[in-house]
């Protein structure tokens, strides 16, 4: 059995950030979604338990210990008391890295989903979720791939049925803007808290950027202080017709631009392109079918 998926980019539409609970985890509050592209997954059956990394962007890792993917499916073998699973895993690297896209527990999560499906295990099985917390805080979210309000430490997730797919462009600057040093950055700022906000008035992609522009992505100050290519690519973004709001996601340095129609976003991608030919830009859609579609 060799099965494949795709692990989807992860967008923070919007992402309140608050301070540090008693055992040292940001609390937060996020509307989370994910997009119809991202990096690819194969797992099948093997005699251990392996990793090989490939793709244009496979250069920036390695498939050491130290991968999520590895010691999400290692923390699943100690879960369910079956030892280290025998799954040989590729991973096909095409989002960039440290990029605000949850690229690595995303990754962890459609291997999760995939190992499922290889160990005959219940999709509702207790020892994903502890498999999944072991990657993180985006953990959890990333193993479902669906539409959430995320909020604690990112482990409390109601889903949210009522966001329409929504056309994206994602734009990267091809510079690293590293989780944990943006949120040592947002630390000594002055730290806002992890309120989350009531939703808005109607679920159409007009309503839904209006209402995120009233909110906030409250690591996007101290990234683009550290890296201020994300300040030109937010306004890149910006300047595209049709756009309805560009904003950072995570903690960067992708940007991600809403419009009403897949026509404006492709359009968008095609302009941010020719301006800057050095940089990554997708057009996609955020909520979209099949994007944790398993096949093999």
């Amino acid at each position: 059995m060799r099965l494949e998926t795709l692990a989807p980019a992860k967008i923070n539409l919007f992402l309140h950030v608050g301070p540090v609970d008693a055992e040292g985890y940001h609390l937060l509050s996020s509307l989370v979604a994910f997009a119809d592209i991202g990096d690819r997954i194969t797992v099948e059956p093997a005699e251990r338990l392996s990793l090989r990394v490939q793709g244009p962007f496979a250069a920036g890792l390695t498939g050491d210990d130290d991968n999520l993917i590895l010691r999400a499916l290692r923390r699943l073998g100690e879960a369910t008391g079956r030892g280290e699973p025998g799954l040989s895993v590729v991973l096909d690297k095409r989002l960039p890295i440290a990029a605000g896209l949850g690229g690595g527990s995303s990754d962890a999560g459609a291997a999760l989903r995939l190992a499922t499906r290889v160990l005959d295990l219940e999709p509702d099985d207790p020892s994903l979720e502890a498999a999944a917390r072991a990657v993180g805080a985006d953990g959890p979210m990333c193993l479902r791939a669906q539409t959430a309000w995320a909020e604690g430490r990112g482990e409390r997730l109601t889903l949210e049925p009522r966001l329409p797919a929504l056309p994206v462009v994602l734009v990267n600057p091809g510079v690293p803007s590293p989780t944990g040093t943006v949120y040592r950055a947002y630390d000594a700022s002055d730290v806002m808290t992890a309120d989350t906000p009531p939703p808005p008035l109607a679920w159409t992609p007009r309503e839904v950027a209006t209402w995120l522009a009233t909110l906030r992505n409250d690591l996007e100050a101290p990234a683009v202080a550290m890296t201020p290519e994300i300040a030109t690519t937010i306004e890149a973004v910006g300047a595209t017709d049709g756009v309805l709001l560009s904003r950072m996601s995570g903690s960067g340095a992708t940007v991600f631009g809403l419009y009403a129609e897949m026509d404006a976003a492709n359009a968008a991608a095609t302009a941010v392109s020719a301006m800057h030919p050095s940089w990554w830009v997708r057009a996609a859609t955020l909520n979209g079918e099949d994007q944790a579609k398993i096949s093999g």
